[in-house]
C-alpha cells in the first residue's frame, strides 16, 4: 500500500532544529565574506596610483585632451628625482696663505687698503706696476693656469645642448634653449695645478703681514 506524503510549504517552522542552525551560519559567513569583498574592492579603488585615476577619468574626454593628460601624466611618473645638492665646507688656510704671499711679494693688502683719492694718476700706476709684477710673480709660482675656451676672443662660436654651464657663462639675450651661437668676449681662466707651500703645525694663517718694528 503506497502512502502519499503532503508537504505544505506554508507552514512555518516551530522548532530550530540542528538544520536550520547549519543554514542560517551558512547564509551569515556568505553574507560577511560579500561585505569583506566589497570592501576589498573598495580599498583597492583609493589605492591606485594618481596617473592611473586621472588617466581612467580622462577616458570620457575628447582626445585631444586625453593626449594631453597622458604627456602629463608620463612626465609626473617618468620626472627623475632630483639629486641632492651636497655643500662642500672650504677651509680658510689656502686662501689665507694665498693673501699672505700677496702680501709678501706684492703689498697687495697695503695697496688695496690704502685710500688712493688724494694721489695722482701718475703716482697710482708706478704703484700698481709694483703690485702687478708681485702678483704676476705668486702666480706663476704657485699655480698653473690655462684658457677655458681655446678659441680666439672676438669669434664666433657655438654652444651645443648639455654644455657645462659653470665652464662658460651665457651674457646678453638670452631666448630658447641651445645650441646658442654668440661671440667669445672673455676665453676664461682656471686652475690646472696647485703648488702652494706646506703650513707647518702651530702657524697661524690669519696673520697675513706681521707688524714691523724698527730698533
Amino acid at each position: 500500500m503506497n502512502t502519499l506524503y503532503t508537504i505544505d510549504l506554508s507552514i512555518k517552522p516551530t522548532t530550530f532544529d540542528l538544520w536550520h542552525v547549519c543554514l542560517a551560519g551558512t547564509v551569515a559567513l556568505l553574507s560577511l565574506a560579500l561585505i569583506g569583498l566589497l570592501l576589498v574592492m573598495v580599498i583597492s579603488l583609493f589605492k591606485k596610483k594618481p596617473a592611473e585615476r586621472v588617466v581612467q577619468q580622462a577616458t570620457s574626454m575628447p582626445e585631444p585632451v586625453i593626449q594631453v593628460v597622458e604627456k602629463v601624466v608620463e612626465k609626473i611618473v617618468h620626472a627623475p628625482v632630483p639629486e641632492p645638492v651636497v655643500l662642500k665646507e672650504s677651509t680658510p688656510d689656502a686662501a689665507l696663505q694665498l693673501l699672505g704671499l700677496l702680501q709678501k711679494e706684492a703689498r697687495f693688502i697695503d695697496f688695496i687698503k690704502e685710500d688712493i683719492a688724494a694721489f695722482s694718476d701718475a703716482d697710482i700706476g708706478v704703484v700698481a706696476r709694483v703690485v702687478h709684477e708681485g702678483c704676476t710673480k705668486v702666480l706663476n709660482e704657485h699655480f698653473s693656469l690655462a684658457p677655458v675656451r681655446g678659441e680666439q676672443e672676438g669669434s664666433r662660436i657655438t654652444l651645443q645642448p648639455g654644455f657645462d654651464a659653470s665652464q662658460v657663462r651665457l651674457t646678453g639675450n638670452i631666448v630658447g634653449k641651445a645650441p646658442f651661437t654668440g661671440a667669445l668676449i672673455h676665453k676664461g681662466w682656471q686652475v690646472t695645478s696647485i703648488r702652494l707651500p706646506k703650513l707647518t703645525q702651530g702657524y697661524d694663517a690669519t696673520i697675513i703681514a706681521a707688524a714691523e718694528v724698527d730698533l
